[in-house]
């Protein structure tokens, strides 16, 4: 053997150390490539009946919000009848209630006026006498 064989028999050994070295981090990948491949397989089969209960939920969220729409509309129906009827009780029986008030109001101060005119006018004519004598 001569050294130019030698010195190729060391670099064959040398570079099937580093095929070996190197393969040995391949195949690990491959197994994790492996079990990364089985969990997302189990998550896609684990997520198909999340997928169909979300979507019953959102069948029945729908279902809801059309009734809250109903009710909704039916509410602002209401409202606005209610806005309608005060407007027609203020516009017919809100000015004459107002004068009715205010009439009631000021018969009740004259009379009121009028007794306290009667006892405070017999007292008075008391003090005049009482300074007169």
């Amino acid at each position: 053997m001569s050294a130019g064989q030698i010195a190729a028999l060391i670099a064959a050994i040398a570079f099937v150390v580093l095929v070996v070295l190197l393969a040995i981090p391949l195949l690990k990948l491959g197994r994790t490539l492996d079990e990364a491949t089985v969990a997302i397989r189990k998550a896609h089969e684990g997520s198909a009946p999340l997928l169909v209960d979300a979507h019953t939920t959102l069948n029945s969220v729908n279902t809801q919000l059309e009734r809250v729409d109903g009710i909704t509309s039916n509410a602002k129906t209401v409202t606005s009848n209610v806005s309608v009827l005060t407007s027609l009780f203020t516009a017919t029986l809100g000015g004459p209630l107002v004068r009715a008030a205010a009439f009631s109001y000021g018969l009740n101060k004259a009379i009121k006026a009028r007794r306290a005119g009667r006892d405070g006018g017999a007292h008075s004519r008391g003090r005049r006498r009482g300074r007169a004598t």
